[in-house]
């Protein structure tokens, strides 16, 4: 099931109640939301492209981080982060099941 985003898409390759494994693919100068999640982990995976990752504690202290092919990160709950596309990207993401689990900090499209 493709989604699309403002960004660009989301598939959901699986979804079992154990874990979520996503394809997403973002266009070039566009970035996901300012987010966290309370209990949701995962794992973003590059395919292709470049990322420009954003992640801290605090939202007036983020540090930043190139992820290019092959490079991975994962996120805890309660970390800010965002992904921003330096390139057309795709990338992989494995995760826990809570997929409504996003509190919105800031979003370029108006979504709350």
């Amino acid at each position: 099931m493709i989604i699309e985003k403002p960004w660009g898409y989301e598939r959901i390759i699986e979804n079992n109640g154990k874990y979520v494994v996503k394809e997403l693919f973002m266009k070039k100068g566009n970035k996901c939301s300012l987010q966290y999640h309370e209990q949701k982990k995962e794992t973003v995976y590059v395919l292709s492209g470049e990322l420009l990752y954003y992640e801290g504690q605090e939202k007036d202290k983020l540090m930043t981080k190139i992820l290019s092919k092959n490079d991975f990160v994962t996120i805890e709950p309660y970390t800010i982060h965002r992904m921003e596309a330096l390139e057309d990207c795709l990338y992989l993401e494995s995760s826990t099941c809570e997929l409504n689990d996003v509190v919105r900090l800031e979003d370029s499209y108006g979504r709350t």
